[in-house]
This record gives structure tokens, C-alpha cells and sequence, in this order.
């Protein structure tokens, strides 16, 4: 005796071995027992054999006209027998009797599964919209099947091309156009950002980096709405001082300037004096909501996405020739020791009598100029001349603060690499297309202008921050519990110690009109300024703020993927520069085990970290000169190949660069991206819903 039975939605059908009130003991043709419930066996029989059975019953199946069949079923729930028997003939045979029984199970949208060979026939209604699904899958199938074959011979639908972005890293994958694009990455064996690429869909390397990143970050565009910029208080007083301050030529939001008095008195202020956009933008106002929302400016090379807009910008700059509105942090320092003996904070307008450019001045204000004054340097601005006592001052200053960090860190700060920066030749801060002429200057950091900048940052960030938590404030912090490997700058709203600065507190306020999170410190100096001992209850955020916590979460993501975007954007010009100047061979230095057996190495006057092959042996430090393999602009991923050893040294050592914050030491490889090419194709309704 032989059963045809159903298990976990399948049928199987074997040799009835044993039997009993309620199961029964089956053998499969493969030699295999299973227990059978008897509410689960559909069919007994005799002849044929179990595998004839199932043959002929599947042939049937697939002859039964559905339509006729849901005409003849009755509306009340019936089985696949009596089905049989009204569409065949009353002695339907045990082969017509499956036939009829697969038939039924596999057309749910005619016939309702009731369980145990039962069924239930779709009301017309029910049935015609089925049918309509059906058919409207078939047509988004064969659109699919039409796009994978365009894509296959080369070419892009344009409605591949306008879903890039989003069929690449964010994808819908029950979307037709994701589908066909794994569809056709199958049947080519092509990754899929090579098929794209062949197919025509990236035009310009440039501009998927840039595209991907404003899907990614700016979805709705870099515009601002209309808005209308706020004035500072008319009530400010105006500062006793003549400000100067130093950026690069392509800044326009000069957040700092300096100033120096009472020079040969014995006793010297400094002023540090910073934007003041808090002053007027108060917190909960559309332009807050529109820092809040972009919380930094994002830099590239050639171009920028300010954080507030222009007609803001311009009314807060520290521009020269006219007298801004700052906050001003004045430092009492006795000339001789260069100990600072008071600090005073102050809301002021602060007259600005010059812009210096780093990059236009560097090569006069070197160490040399500053302590000799009789080194003339051919074309030096009189405007220089004219702070040359104070930058001289200030100079001294720095290095002593400098010092004096070094010995809280417990050793000397070590920036051994330079900085570069990046000109396009002809873009004038247009929005680049990536076919730019690019220049990469070398720019030492330690510098006498950048020492200076830097130290008085320092300063400013380290009062500040002290200031805030002696009054209660809240405020935002950047903090680093120690200089041991792996210890990371940390953000949050306590004043805790910085150890890669070597300072006891470290808030970041001195650049409002740039980041955010100063704009917020902002607030709580003004506060302080204005209130004194009862700032914690005039301040914008209160202690143990939860909207503090809120921002710090946001700023962190938002300010990691633009500090990320900056670094691919400088990477993908430095490659173009390799291009544009035929460069096929670097010298460069060991400073880490890479990926796949290689090791990675630092280009010595090009920000460019690759990996090498046949570096293996060598050690860390080991100066080589590398052959340079063929560059991806889309991965922006080269390789290098070793030809020789340039030092003789067998245990070469490089020095880190402990600037205290995030390394670069890291080689951008292939593009992450989310079309999975092993997705299953089943059916959208048979997957789980997210």
C-alpha cells in the first residue's frame, strides 16, 4: 500500500511500511522513513508506484484550465476529490485526483488552501484584482528582463540612470531597477559599479563623488532659503585695539583675529577676538535650525559648503577695514616671564585693520625675520612691517605656551608631516567639474603663523572652557584621557582634561561662523560674559541638557562623513595631479602592515598613502621608491609595486605624528556599496515585509 501525503507544504508520496490509530510509518523512494500523521495522508493506493503517481498527477496539473475549474468548484469549502470529479468525470482516477490536488495548492489566488486537501474557491472580485497583480508582476518583469539586457550590451535605461545613487548605497531591493541591475551584474559576471560604469551611467568621476555625497548628506541641495540676516546689538562698545588676522586666501569666514597692547610697558594683552554671529542668531531661530541642520562647514579642495549663509557671513567676518562684533578674551601677560597674570572676556566691536594670508606671507614670516630685524625680505607689505613687533611678540608667546604644554603631555608635540594644500588652477570657488588643472603645495606645520594661530586657539578654547564649568555652564567639550595607543579625542559636555593638547578643559568656540557646536559654546560665553555668577540661569542650555547630548550625537556623524568626504576629494585630486604631470614612480616611507599581504606607505611630498606589494621584509620607516599601478578614479584606489630600498639602515623607525587628533593612515579602497548580488529572486510577496 502506497500514500500520497503532504509535509510542511510539500507532497511526497512512499510505501506505507506500518500503521496506526493516528500516524503511519512511510518509506520514500530515497530509503528515508518518516512518521505521517493520518490527518496528512490524502491519497492511498495500490498502483502505481509513488513516483508514477506524482508524474502523472504533475502532467495533469499542468493541463487543468483554472478558469473552467473556479466555474465548476462549488462556493462552499470542498476537496481536491470532488473537484476531481466535477472536472473530469465522476470516476476520475487516482492520477486525475492529484493532478487536481497540485493544481489547487498551486493557484492560491483561484482557490483558498482550507488545509488537509480542503479548499475554498476566491470570491470574482478577489480573483480578478489576483489576476491583475499577476499580470502587472509579469510586465514589471519583463521591464526588468529589458533593462538587465540594455545594461548587458553597454547601455544605461535612463531610469537606472536616475535612480544611481540610490539603487547603489541606499536601495529599495524590491525596486525594478535594482532588480535588473543585479539581474544583469549576474549574467555578465561584472561587479556592479563596473557594469554601471561601462554602461554610461557615470559620466565623470568627479561628479559621482560629488553626487554621492549630496544624496548621502544634502538631499533636498546646498541652498538656503530666504532668510533675513540679523544685525549685532547697536549697543556694543568699540574695542581700543587694531586687530589683524591670519587665514589662507581662500577663507571667507574669518572667525579670529589678534591683537597686542602695552608692548614695552612690562605688561602685555592679548586679545583674541572671535566672530560673534551669537550675539544676534539666537537659539530656536530658522537660522539656528539651519546650523543645526548642516552643524559645520564642509571644505574641499577648490570649493565649500558654508555652514550659515553668505548674507550672514558677511555681517560677522572679521574683514578688514571695519569694526566687527566679537567676543574677545583678553590675556593679561607680564613681558618679561610671559606668565598670564588675569583674563577677561568682554562683547565688543573690534576694529580689524588687516587680513594676512598664510599663503602669501609664510616665506616672510619665518623665525629668522621675526628675531632679527634688520632681515629685509624683497616685497614685504607694509602692513606687515607694521605688526612685525607684535607677531614678533606673539611669536615668543606661543612657543613659551607651546612649551608648557609639552611638559603636561609629558613629551614634545612631533608634526612631522606637512600640510598641502590644493589650488585648481581657474575654478575661482566655483563648483569644480573634476577636469581642473590642479596644484599641491607643501605647507610645514609648526610654522611661525600657524604656531601663533594655533596657540592663541589654544588659549581661547582652554579659557573658555574653564570659564564655563567655574559658573555652572554647560558647554561642549573635547576631551583625551591620555596619550596611550588607541585613546581617542572623545566629545562631551564635562570639562575634562585633554591630554594631546596637555590643557585642563578644551572647548571649541573659536570658530562660530564654521562649526556649530561653537556657535552653541557661544551662547553659554555670552552668557557668562553678561550675567557673571548667575549665567547658569540666563544661559540658552542648562546643565544636564539633553539637547546638548542631541547636538554633540549629530555633529559627530555629520562633521566624521564630511571630514570624510574632504579627504576622498583631496585623494581623487592628488591622483588627477599623478595624471596631469605623468608621474609613474614615488619615493615614499614603510608605516604599516596593509591589506591582502601588502604594506602601506606614505608618499614623502604628496598626501597619498597606498599599499605596496614586495614591502614585506621591510621595516617601519624604510624609505623605498615605488612603480605606481594604473589609478581608479572612481574607487580612487591605486597601487605600488617596490623597485629599491633607498636607506641602508636594516631597523628604520618612523615617528608618528601625534597631533592628538584622528591619523589619516588610512588607503581608500572600492566603493562600499548595497546591490547584493546574491539576492534571491523570489517573489515580492513571498519575502518578508521590512
Amino acid at each position: 500500500m502506497h500514500a500520497l501525503f503532504e509535509e510542511a507544504g510539500k507532497f511526497l508520496a512512499g510505501r506505507i511500511l506500518s500503521e496506526a490509530e493516528s500516524s503511519a510509518q512511510v518509506e520514500l523512494d530515497s530509503g528515508k522513513r518518516v512518521k505521517v500523521k493520518s490527518a496528512n495522508i490524502l491519497l492511498k493506493f495500490e498502483k502505481p508506484a509513488p513516483a508514477e503517481l506524482m508524474a502523472q498527477g504533475q502532467a495533469l496539473a499542468s493541463e487543468i484550465d483554472l478558469d473552467l475549474a473556479w466555474e465548476f468548484a462549488p462556493d462552499e469549502e470542498f476537496g481536491f476529490a470532488d473537484l476531481a470529479r466535477d472536472y473530469f468525470s465522476e470516476s476520475a482516477t487516482l492520477a486525475q485526483q492529484a493532478g487536481a490536488l497540485f493544481c489547487l495548492f498551486d493557484a492560491p489566488h483561484y482557490f483558498r488552501r482550507a488545509g488537509k486537501g480542503r479548499f475554498k474557491k476566491a470570491s470574482a472580485e478577489i480573483l480578478q484584482q489576483a489576476l491583475a497583480a499577476i499580470e502587472k508582476k509579469k510586465l514589471i518583469q519583463a521591464q526588468i528582463d529589458g533593462w538587465a539586457e540594455e545594461l548587458g550590451r553597454g547601455e544605461c535605461p535612463q531610469a537606472i540612470r536616475e535612480q544611481l545613487y540610490k539603487i547603489l548605497f541606499k536601495p529599495d531591493k524590491n525596486a525594478p531597477e535594482y532588480k535588473a541591475v543585479v539581474e544583469a551584474s549576474r549574467a555578465t559576471r561584472m561587479a556592479p559599479l563596473d557594469l554601471l560604469h561601462r554602461a554610461g551611467a557615470i559620466d565623470s568621476a568627479y561628479q559621482f563623488h560629488w553626487k554621492r555625497f549630496l544624496f548621502d548628506n544634502f538631499p533636498k541641495g546646498t541652498g538656503f532659503p530666504a532668510l533675513e540676516a540679523p544685525q549685532p546689538p547697536a549697543d556694543l562698545p568699540l574695542a581700543e585695539v587694531k586687530a589683524f588676522s591670519i587665514d589662507d586666501s581662500a577663507t571667507t569666514e574669518i572667525d579670529d583675529a589678534l591683537s597686542v597692547t602695552g608692548l614695552g610697558t612690562g605688561t602685555v594683552t592679548v586679545g583674541i577676538h572671535i566672530a560673534a554671529p551669537g550675539l544676534a542668531i539666537t537659539p530656536g531661530s530658522e537660522l539656528d535650525k539651519l546650523g543645526r541642520n548642516r552643524l559645520s562647514t564642509v571644505y574641499m579642495p577648490g570649493y565649500k559648503i558654508t555652514m550659515l549663509p553668505d548674507e550672514v557671513v558677511q555681517i560677522y567676518t572679521l574683514d578688514e577695514g571695519r569694526a566687527n562684533p566679537a567676543v574677545s578674551l583678553y590675556v593679561t601677560i607680564n613681558e618679561d616671564t610671559l606668565e598670564t597674570t588675569a583674563t577677561e572676556t568682554r562683547l565688543e566691536r573690534v576694529p580689524v585693520d588687516v587680513n594676512f594670508r598664510y599663503d602669501k606671507l609664510d616665506h616672510i614670516v619665518t623665525e629668522e625675520w621675526l628675531s632679527d630685524t634688520s632681515i629685509e625680505v624683497e616685497n614685504t607689505p607694509e602692513s606687515l612691517l607694521n605688526k612685525r613687533k607684535e607677531l614678533t611678540f606673539l611669536q615668543r608667546w606661543s612657543k613659551f605656551l607651546k612649551a608648557n604644554r609639552e611638559v603636561v603631555r609629558g613629551k614634545p608635540e612631533n608634526f612631522s608631516r606637512p600640510d598641502y594644500n590644493f589650488r585648481l588652477v581657474g575654478n575661482d570657488g566655483a563648483e569644480p567639474n573634476g577636469s581642473e588643472q590642479v596644484q599641491i603645495s607643501v605647507r610645514k606645520r609648526g610654522a611661525p603663523l600657524d604656531l601663533i594661530v594655533a596657540e592663541a586657539a589654544i588659549v581661547a578654547n582652554s579659557t573658555w572652557g574653564l570659564m564655563l564649568a567655574e559658573h555652572g555652564v554647560p558647554g561642549i567639550y573635547r576631551s583625551q584621557a591620555s596619550l596611550a595607543p588607541g585613546m581617542k579625542v572623545r566629545m562631551s559636555t564635562k570639562a575634562l582634561p585633554h591630554a594631546g593638547i596637555g590643557v585642563k578643559a578644551y572647548s571649541w568656540a573659536t570658530s562660530p561662523l564654521r562649526r556649530y557646536v561653537d556657535l552653541v559654546n557661544q551662547w553659554q560665553i555670552i552668557a557668562c560674559a553678561r550675567h557673571g555668577k548667575t549665567a547658569a540661569l540666563a544661559a540658552p542650555f542648562k546643565p544636564k541638557d539633553a539637547e546638548l547630548f542631541g547636538i554633540i550625537s549629530s555633529f559627530d556623524g555629520a562633521y566624521s562623513a564630511y571630514n570624510s568626504y574632504q579627504a576622498g576629494m583631496e585623494r581623487f585630486w592628488t591622483l588627477k595631479y599623478l595624471e596631469q604631470n605623468g608621474i609613474t614612480e614615488l619615493t615614499a616611507s614603510v608605516f604599516k602592515e596593509g591589506p591582502n599581504g601588502s604594506f602601506l606607505v606614505r608618499a614623502d611630498n604628496l598626501p597619498l598613502v597606498l599599499p605596496v606589494l614586495g614591502a614585506q621584509n621591510l621595516p617601519r620607516g624604510a624609505h623605498i621608491r615605488i612603480k605606481l599601478g594604473e589609478i581608479d578614479e572612481i574607487s580612487l584606489d591605486i597601487t605600488g609595486t617596490l623597485i629599491e630600498r633607498l636607506d641602508a639602515s636594516a631597523d628604520a623607525q618612523a615617528e608618528g605624528d601625534d597631533s592628538g587628533e584622528d591619523d589619516d593612515d588610512t588607503v581608500a579602497g572600492p566603493i562600499a556599496i548595497a546591490v547584493d548580488m546574491n539576492d534571491a529572486e523570489a517573489p515580492a510577496a513571498d519575502k518578508p515585509q521590512s
